[in-house]
């Protein structure tokens, strides 16, 4: 079955401290090659909440494909469990669930899980030890290194301007906010109709563009244009748009391009034990 979403939705995530965020941004597209907009925040900024109440605002409207760039579950199948030797659900839904009760941080952040709850499984520093003891990943992750990708991230390694530990387990509470109003892929199947939440790497979508692992990030109005003609895209006008910008716009046009392909729908390795536990990125085959 080939998805029949019209419209199109990358969203370039955070998980920083506070209320509002000028790392998070909103591009969104309908079907055909007009440039994907950026959705203007509420109040200059956007806040966690706010990305979850305006997706369950609009999910109705029209079948919708929204991409976030986070981890939706941690590693699972290699290990037998999230954080093994602590007492946590074992399917990606209930261990949403159980973030979302564990954390009290403001704007559905989650950084108490790591710094505090299940310190012990996280990567902060040397004092934590050899950071090779905690490099676990996902068979995507696993799948995407096999493909060429480039090494992925954990979300066991909480050090550096590089790490998705903090966005990936906030994001977990987004996720256990908004699905029973949006079914998640792969934890749910994709609906005959209606909208769907993936998770997305913006690197897949700049590569599918023609940039270079090094070149990933458009800096310049040029660069992003120029992707956008690869991907299939009008171009961007007016000003150019921050980097977080460039990464959601890009990687809205990549969605709409290849939400057809029913390949990256059905990879060959994921199987019921990864769709439940770990999940998968759309675009890893």
């Amino acid at each position: 079955m080939t998805p029949g979403f019209t419209r199109f939705a990358a969203i370039d995530w955070s998980g920083a401290k506070g209320a509002r965020h000028r790392g998070i941004a909103v591009a969104l597209c309908e079907a055909g090659c007009a440039v994907p907009r950026l959705v203007e925040a509420p109040d200059g900024a956007w806040s966690r909440t706010g990305v979850a109440d305006w997706l369950m605002g609009i999910a109705g409207d029209a079948p919708t494909l929204f991409g976030f760039d986070f981890s939706f579950a941690p590693p699972f199948v290699a290990r037998g469990g999230y954080l093994p030797g602590d007492h946590v659900p074992n399917n990606g839904p209930a261990f949403w669930a159980y973030v979302d009760t564990l954390c009290q941080d403001e704007d559905l952040g989650a950084a108490s899980l790591l710094e505090v709850a299940h310190r012990r499984h996280f990567y902060f520093g040397k004092a934590d030890g050899v950071k090779a003891d905690y490099m676990h990943h996902r068979a995507c992750e696993a799948r995407y290194l096999a493909g060429g990708g480039g090494k992925p991230s954990t979300v066991y390694d909480a050090i550096g301007a590089a790490q998705v530990a903090k966005a990936s387990f906030a994001g977990m509470r987004l996720l256990h906010r908004v699905r029973g109003d949006v079914p998640v892929w792969p934890f749910d199947p994709v609906p005959a109709r209606g909208s769907l939440i993936v998770e997305i790497y913006t690197s897949l979508a700049a590569s599918a563009a023609g940039r270079t692992k090094g070149r990933a990030k458009m800096r310049d109005l040029a660069a992003l244009n120029d992707a956008l003609g690869v991907i299939g895209s009008a171009p961007h006008e007016g000003a150019a748009p921050d980097d977080h910008g460039a990464d959601a716009i890009l990687t809205a046009a990549w969605m709409r391009a290849v939400a057809g392909q029913n390949a990256l729908w059905t990879p060959a390795t994921l199987d019921r034990q990864i769709a439940a536990t770990e999940g998968w990125t759309f675009g890893v085959i």
